[in-house]
């Protein structure tokens, strides 16, 4: 390894170790500050307005987002734009989280007296509890850091590494309060892969109609074949005169059935079916069906009604299609 990359490696081990510790020594500020800021945002009929200006603004972004998605109403909200406008977004209702490290951010040190008329509490995000940002808050959160990463000592690094941390932990402690589950995330996730396993029901993407593949019991093993060939999910639903299902054929009784020699041109399918299968109800999530084929080695069921009547059929690959494997 030449002299260049030995300095890559030694630089990057440097910013890794100086976040640690301003991670770390985050723990001295989570007091009755913090208690009092959850508490606030818990109390708040409207939403949590973040504000930032730079690099705070990205990180306000994010937290806002964070916070929006666990449970807690929030957007964000640009300093410059709020005040030629955007400050309308703010409502008596809502918190104003508010982030500078310095807490002299000109831009947003205007919008504060405007805040305080409208009576809207504010949370500081800032380096100390004597700036002018901190003076005027009704709950200052301390995000001080000893240095940032930055050789030069100038690049928003490691405050800015802190301020996410606090902003992460105001979010999930304010998820506990609240008791979200992981339904609740799930149903602000609908296009994400959390989302559609939480969600998707076997009534979403099984396959019915037309497409199911039953024969009666009478039929020969032949015609049953010809019928799990025709749709395709390597399975056949043997259902009575009632519609009710009573057995299933598969691809694996198949190979059992060649083994044992059985004529597959003259017996009857009732005489090879496997009774007792397994099934599951079209409300059932489509993640629980998985875990059911996983554990019991299966590929293919039916979905049945509350009269056993089968309504429609899944496998692994209608799985893997709506994104739950």
């Amino acid at each position: 390894m030449n002299q260049q990359n030995r300095d890559f490696i030694q630089s990057a081990l440097s910013v890794i170790a100086i976040e640690q510790q301003a991670i770390g020594e985050l723990t001295q500020y989570i007091d009755h500050n913090f208690v009092a800021a959850c508490e606030l945002i818990l109390k708040c009929k409207g939403k949590v307005v973040v504000c930032g200006m730079g690099k705070s603004g990205h990180v306000g972004n994010k937290i806002s987002a964070t916070l929006a998605s666990t449970g807690t109403p929030a957007f964000f909200m640009h300093p410059a734009e709020a005040n030629h406008g955007d400050l309308g977004m703010l409502t008596e209702q809502d918190v104003l989280l508010a982030i500078s490290n310095s807490g002299e951010t000109a831009e947003l040190l205007a919008l504060l007296p405007v805040v305080k008329r409208l009576g809207v509490p504010i949370i500081a995000m800032s380096n100390s509890t004597s700036n002018t940002l901190a003076n005027y808050a009704d709950v200052n959160l301390c995000i001080k850091v000893r240095q940032e990463a930055c050789s030069l000592g100038l690049a928003p690094t490691s405050s800015t590494t802190a301020t996410l941390v606090m902003g992460d932990a105001l979010a999930v402690a304010l998820l506990n309060a609240r008791g979200f589950t992981t339904q609740d995330f799930a149903l602000s996730h609908p296009g994400g892969s959390l989302g559609r396993k939480l969600l998707l029901t076997l009534s979403d993407i099984m396959l019915s109609n037309e497409r199911l593949p039953l024969v009666k019991p009478e039929q020969s093993l032949r015609q049953v074949l010809v019928e799990i060939s025709h749709k395709g999910l390597g399975m056949a639903g043997i259902i009575d005169g009632e519609d009710k299902l009573i057995g299933i054929f598969t691809d694996g009784d198949l190979r059992r059935v060649l083994d044992d020699r059985i004529d597959v041109h003259n017996v009857a399918i009732k005489q090879v079916m496997t009774a007792n299968c397994i099934t599951a109800p079209p409300s059932m999530l489509a993640a629980e069906v998985l875990k059911i084929m996983e554990k019991r080695k299966i590929n293919s069921l039916f979905v049945v009604n509350a009269e056993n009547k089968p309504i429609g059929a899944i496998n692994m690959q209608i799985l893997l299609q709506a994104g739950i494997i």
